[in-house]
């Protein structure tokens, strides 16, 4: 990547910079920058996080993705703590592409779920019940070990490893991220 646009460094100029939850209240801020945001050239998009609602990051990833195919370059940029549904932002840009500041990391970990299944009825629609709650458990897990591909497409490390890893918040500082080959470089 060629970093100098005139004086500046494109890296240290981000064109959006969010911080905090991954919610609908980012994704609309993230489409707001964007909307303001040059509509030519390289875009560098700054996160810290610490974390939130996957299917908002993933919704952000594939924005991103749709505005690289026709050739743009788009860059991701972590700041301090790429959390949790930060890391699975990060996962929807190509390794090359992805940047991290000195002294962040990055966090990655297995999905999770909370919920209190009440039993009451007839047996069969109890029975529904739970098929429905294991549909989605297994469905999340599906999605999880996409994200887990994504993340890893282009590193060093294995899908199995970052599944075995995964389970115990698996955190890693941005230098042995960049030795794993999960980002591009330090800045």
């Amino acid at each position: 990547m060629n970093t100098k646009t005139g004086s500046q460094t494109v890296l240290t100029s981000p064109q959006l910079r969010l911080i905090g939850s991954v919610d609908e209240a980012m994704y609309a801020e993230f489409r707001d920058q964007l909307n303001a945001a040059p509509s030519e050239g390289p875009l560098v998009i700054a996160i810290t996080t610490l974390g939130g609602n996957p299917e908002v990051a993933r919704t952000m990833a594939d924005d991103v993705r749709l505005m690289r195919e026709p050739g743009r370059d788009i860059y991701f940029l972590g700041k301090s703590a790429v959390y949790s549904a930060g890391a699975t932002f990060m996962a929807g840009f190509p390794v090359s592409h992805r940047y991290m500041t000195k002294n962040s990391s990055l966090l990655i970990h297995e999905r999770q779920i909370t919920r209190t299944i009440n039993l009451s009825g007839p047996l069969k629609s109890c029975t529904d019940q739970l098929h429905a709650a294991l549909n989605e458990i297994e469905h999340s897990i599906e999605i999880e070990e996409a994200g887990f591909r994504e993340i890893v497409e282009g590193s060093n490390v294995t899908f199995e490893e970052v599944q075995d890893r995964a389970p115990e918040n698996w955190y890693i500082g941005c230098e042995k991220a960049k030795e794993l080959g999960l980002i591009c470089e330090v800045i």
